[in-house]
């Protein structure tokens, strides 16, 4: 399994923990706020459960661009290799 596939497992295992979604509707494009309903405040919380699992600290910039499923996955990828 590539760090990829760990990290899209990770983030949407929080996601179905965190904000009770249904695995079903949780993919690569699915659309944050769109698809998925979550608002900014359940941003901040998907943010503060990142940082406690990967150990690192995400400057709310890194997570300015990201819309989709695989946006949050390629910015955790990206902090993890910075580290």
């Amino acid at each position: 399994m590539t760090e990829q596939q760990t990290i899209y497992q990770e983030v949407s295992a929080l996601l179905t923990k965190l904000f009770e979604i249904e695995p079903g509707t949780i993919s690569p494009d699915a659309r944050l706020y769109e698809d998925l309903e979550l608002d900014s405040i359940d941003a901040v919380d998907m943010i503060v459960h990142l940082q406690k699992k990967t150990g690192k600290k995400i400057k709310p910039e890194a997570f300015k661009s990201v819309r989709t499923v695989q946006d949050v996955v390629d910015a955790v990828e990206q902090l993890l290799k910075d580290a």
